[in-house]
């Protein structure tokens, strides 16, 4: 599976950063490719190219925020969390994205 995201806390530091790590462990270890994009109090980083969008047959939007660029998964299943859920819960998380792509798929 090919995952794309974007981590964004209110104040764009700690959050941002631990919510990305955890989502890209998490989703490496279950064998999964995968890209997090950060917003935060530096801008943005590790953006998303539009190909890595098409690409992906997920979106996790880890946000406590309004995040910019939202438009550009209009077309993707998104799953929308606070970064809270991506930092304690990563593996439990990409395991419910897995059962939830697979129902669909039958």
């Amino acid at each position: 599976m090919k995952i794309v995201g974007v981590a964004a806390c209110t104040a764009g530091i700690a959050h941002t950063y631990l919510a990305k790590e955890k989502l890209v462990k998490a989703a490496q270890e279950a064998g999964h490719i995968v890209k997090i994009e950060t917003q935060g109090t530096i801008g943005t980083e590790d953006e998303l190219t539009a190909k890595e969008i098409t690409d992906a047959d997920v979106v996790i939007i880890a946000a406590d925020i309004s995040i910019s660029g939202r438009e550009r998964f209009k077309d993707k299943k998104v799953i929308q969390i606070p970064t809270h859920i991506a930092m304690k819960s990563p593996k439990a998380l990409v395991k419910k994205i897995e059962a939830e792509l697979n129902a669909a798929s039958e």
